[in-house]
């Protein structure tokens, strides 16, 4: 009988996020919006997979992530966690389905809850959402806040330059994250903000925080996986690392592809019936 037992990778939950927080364990988190993909971050480890409403941009083209609706939230959702074995799966409430109403938030949320097998949600903005996040939670449905900034007020700021930059503002963040954490949240994201007023939020919360664009100083980062493996190629802010050059394997592979079938190469006499 073999001495090594294989490690069985424990499935993550929010009080394990909590605990790594503690420990001072690094959170690692991705987005994926299918089930191929999805399967293979999990595999690699990633702790937190967020289906976000990037999907908008990524998936379906769209300049910003306004246009995506519940129901498309829903399918990517429901094709990630068909393919997730330990990852905890956190699908963001798109724009327009939870600032209505306290009603309608709680009303989305068991909507992604119930027909995608989610685990949590995620939903921007502090105090203005407050009552939201106070009946979702009341329900036993996990939330996740985000602050900074927030893509789905894109057109009342006018910009995706860094946020909470002056005093005033950078007070106002402070004031929401304890605000979310009081509420019950069990984690936080950080978007674009200086990386300093970052690290004193995550200092001052017991909750995760975890970063995008908000320095090292925070309980994790997150990243969309088509920025960090090189898919897409326009989009060049400074807080992206880029792990891999898929853009131009994909494209080479498609280029050697075609070649090899208008010179009636492919298939071969190997690869025929």
């Amino acid at each position: 009988m073999s001495l090594h037992k294989k490690t069985e990778l424990k499935k993550i939950t929010t009080h394990q996020l909590q605990e790594m927080k503690k420990r001072g364990e690094k959170i690692a988190m991705l987005t994926a919006y299918d089930y191929s993909m999805a399967k293979i971050i999990d595999a690699a480890g990633v702790d937190i997979i967020l289906v976000g409403d990037s999907a908008s941009n990524v998936m379906a083209g769209n300049e910003t992530t306004l246009p995506i609706t519940l129901d498309q939230m829903i399918y990517h959702a429901s094709s990630v966690v068909k393919a997730v074995k330990r990852s905890l799966v956190v699908v963001d409430i798109p724009f327009g389905y939870y600032q209505g109403s306290s009603g309608e938030a709680l009303r989305s949320s068991i909507r992604i809850m119930k027909e995608s097998g989610g685990h949590a949600v995620k939903i921007e903005g502090g105090s203005e959402v407050k009552d939201s996040v106070l009946r979702i939670l009341s329900a036993g449905v996990p939330v996740m806040g985000h602050l900074g900034l927030t893509p789905q007020s894109i057109y009342k700021f006018g910009t995706y330059s860094v946020r909470a930059k002056e005093e005033t503002e950078a007070n106002k963040l402070i004031e929401d994250a304890l605000l979310l954490q009081e509420c019950g949240c069990f984690g936080l994201v950080l978007e674009k903000i200086p990386a300093e007023l970052a690290k004193k939020v995550a200092n001052q919360l017991d909750i995760p925080v975890i970063g995008i664009g908000a320095g090292p100083d925070v309980d994790g980062q997150v990243l969309v996986m088509q920025d960090m493996l090189g898919i897409t190629t326009e989009f060049k802010p400074r807080f992206l690392r880029r792990y891999a050059d898929l853009n131009t394997i994909v494209s080479d592979a498609v280029q050697h592809y075609v070649a090899d079938v208008k010179a009636k190469e492919f298939p071969n006499q190997e690869e025929k019936y």
